[in-house]
């Protein structure tokens, strides 16, 4: 093997030519190859299809067996969906390849929260075929959930948590866009609640689950709420456009309760632009216990850029991790990734591959 750790993204959507676009910049990390799940992609080269001006000579693949046999990559970045039934396929696929494997579907960010069992199961997979498997993403994965339980690392005692993420959708794809009811009615989006189309913010259960795993609590129910933020003025982004009396964004909150009392509280206002009606982005964390906490930052952790990063940036700890699937709570915390030194230290999560 040599010194480079080779990659394969899979996916080639916002965050996907986000993230191989970052891999090219990173000294220490080869692009192998990507994977994309829309037909049209097949064939083209890989610079083409994620917005360089220059091509790679690496074709865009839909065959994902394939493409593994071909380039027997060490690590593998999945960036094609939300949940953890849409990603399913790609992942058995992955670790059945021996890859080592970053989701960015934001339900892999705590799988056990809606699906233990399928979890489970993940994780056994990874140990068998000797790979190590993480849910990674600014919201789970970040901002909501892992640097609110770093904070309560100071902490005596905690009482209640309290977290708002207000954030711009304009950097994201027709998925997340469509997952948000952006562009419908009102009434319409009534309806996408109802029918299950419209789901808001993925991963609140995940976020909740994860933090009260982190501190030793139980939760005995989660409450959520999904309402429509409407535009007074006309917004766009490259794949939306929303006239005045049109959904905008949504605003979703989510409580967990423990032993009959509100703990954790997360809101997530999220719209397209939020600018244009003078809404400030920002992130919020307030924790009540020993001592009381109150971290605020604005603008927010921008959402794109920042999981795009935080997808690269957690393969040093992933390809040294132990077989088996982890959350962002498990590995050690994540760093900018700045040099190729930090790869010298990759003895280990070499072998694992290599000892197969």
């Amino acid at each position: 093997m040599g010194d480079t750790i080779r990659v394969v993204v899979v996916g080639t959507g916002q965050m996907g030519s986000g993230i191989a676009r970052l891999i090219l910049k990173k000294p220490a990390l080869q692009l192998a190859g990507a994977c994309a799940r829309r037909p049209g992609r097949d064939g083209v080269d890989l610079g083409l299809a994620i917005g360089l001006e220059r091509e790679l000579g690496i074709s865009v693949t839909t065959e994902l067996d394939a493409l593994l046999e071909q380039t027997r990559p060490d690590i593998a970045i999945q960036a094609t969906c939300s949940t953890l039934e849409d990603a399913w396929r790609e992942l058995n696929i992955l670790i059945g390849h021996g890859v080592n494997v970053i989701s960015i579907a934001e339900e892999m960010a705590y799988p056990a929260a809606k699906s233990p069992i399928k979890a489970e199961q993940l994780h056994q997979l990874a140990i068998k075929h000797g790979v190590s498997v993480l849910g990674a993403g600014v919201n789970p994965g970040f901002v909501l959930d892992l640097l609110i339980i770093l904070l309560t690392g100071v902490c005596a005692e905690v009482e209640s948590i309290k977290a708002t993420r207000v954030n711009d959708l304009a950097p994201y794809g027709p998925t997340v866009l469509s997952e948000q009811g952006v562009g419908l009615t009102p009434e319409a989006f009534e309806q996408g609640l109802s029918n299950g189309s419209v789901v808001g913010h993925v991963g609140f259960e995940q976020s909740l689950q994860m933090i009260a795993a982190a501190l030793g609590w139980e939760l005995e129910r989660i409450e959520q709420s999904r309402e429509p933020i409407i535009a007074e003025v006309r917004r766009e982004t490259p794949f939306v456009t929303v006239e005045p009396g049109r959904v905008a964004g949504c605003l979703h909150t989510a409580v967990a309760y423990r032993d009959g009392r509100a703990v954790i509280s997360l809101s997530h206002p999220q719209q397209i632009h939020p600018e244009m009606e003078g809404v400030e982005t920002g992130d919020l964390i307030r924790i009540n216990g020993a001592p009381d906490l109150n971290i605020e930052g604005r603008p927010e952790i921008p959402g794109g850029q920042a999981t795009v990063a935080l997808a690269v940036n957690m393969t040093p700890q992933v390809l040294q991790a132990a077989p088996g699937l982890y959350c962002m709570a498990d590995l050690p915390a994540p760093a900018a990734m700045l040099g190729d030194g930090i790869f010298r230290r990759f003895g280990r999560g070499k072998r694992k591959r290599e000892a197969r």
